[in-house]
């Protein structure tokens, strides 16, 4: 476990699955999800796959491979590559046992920066196969609701109608929009809000995520970029707890049986090409 500290933060990253597994204010406050029955994990990195494809099945040149729902990084440790007091990075490349089930050369990147009340979470992917390389990669921070139970609300930056993917109870989509259960941007977190898995705000209607707390201030607020914003917590179970997803993929829409490449919102990389973003979790206004 690796420690990063200034005078308003402190967060702790693991490094199996690269994964932030705390944040806390310079009162101790925890922010992130601290695992649980509910659900086993903090924040896990999504790659190379996000959501899940059909019968855990898919096809790379007319051949099939096999992977588990949000793909194998979070589950595989990665090296320690450098750190400062404000900056630590983690990397993970290609081995014998993921090329059985990615057939592809990569690294993988992930950074933690600390900057005053933020953390900016940057993910570098590296084709270093010898042919185009295709991915999904994704976050899936799990945040404390600031009641201590599920029930709040998330503003958007949108107030405008806006649409999300049509889910199913069992965690499948199809490519078609429905509208956004949104008030001016405001979404009411509650278990119902979950009762068809996450919600999937496509199509980049949005760009910041903001956690409200009893007050109506912004306990944690989220800034992306990428086309697919997710927001779940799993139904019924009554966690305290809302994750805020930024994803560039999403998983096999119902009845898929295309090739790989060919999936909704895929990546692409030329060799020696390589792709950069970041999403950034900011702890109070």
């Amino acid at each position: 476990m690796v420690e990063l500290k200034n005078e308003q933060l402190t967060i702790r990253v693991a490094e199996l699955g690269a994964e932030l597994q705390s944040v806390k204010d310079n009162e101790g406050r925890e922010y992130m999800w601290q695992a649980g029955e509910q659900w086993p994990r903090h924040s896990p990195i999504l790659f190379p796959l996000v959501c899940s494809v059909n019968d855990n099945t898919y096809v790379v040149d007319g051949k099939e491979y096999h992977l588990p729902r949000h793909g194998f990084a979070r589950d595989k440790e990665f090296t320690l590559v450098s750190q400062t007091q404000e900056k630590v990075t983690f990397a993970l490349h290609e081995s014998e046992e993921t090329l059985k089930v990615y057939p592809y050369h990569f690294n993988l990147a992930v950074t933690y920066r600390l900057e005053a009340n933020k953390v900016h979470v940057i993910w570098h992917v590296e084709n270093t196969d010898t042919r185009e390389i295709h991915f999904q990669i994704g976050g899936h921070p799990a945040f404390n609701m600031p009641s201590g139970k599920l029930e709040g609300m998330i503003k958007l930056d949108n107030e405008e109608p806006m649409d999300a993917l049509k889910s199913y109870a069992d965690g499948s989509h199809d490519m078609v929009d429905v509208p956004l259960e949104a008030d001016m941007g405001i979404l009411d977190v509650n278990n119902n809000f979950f009762r068809n898995d996450s919600v999937k705000i496509h199509n980049c209607q949005t760009h910041r995520a903001m956690l409200m707390d009893t007050n109506g201030e912004p306990a944690i607020t989220v800034d992306y970029k990428t086309p697919v914003c997710a927001f779940w917590s799993p139904f019924d179970k009554q966690a305290p707890f809302v994750c805020i997803e930024p994803w560039y993929g999403i998983g096999d829409p119902r009845g898929f049986k295309g090739e790989f490449k060919d999936k909704p919102l895929m990546n692409h990389l030329l060799p020696g090409a390589s792709f950069m973003s970041r999403y950034t979790i900011t702890i109070g206004a």
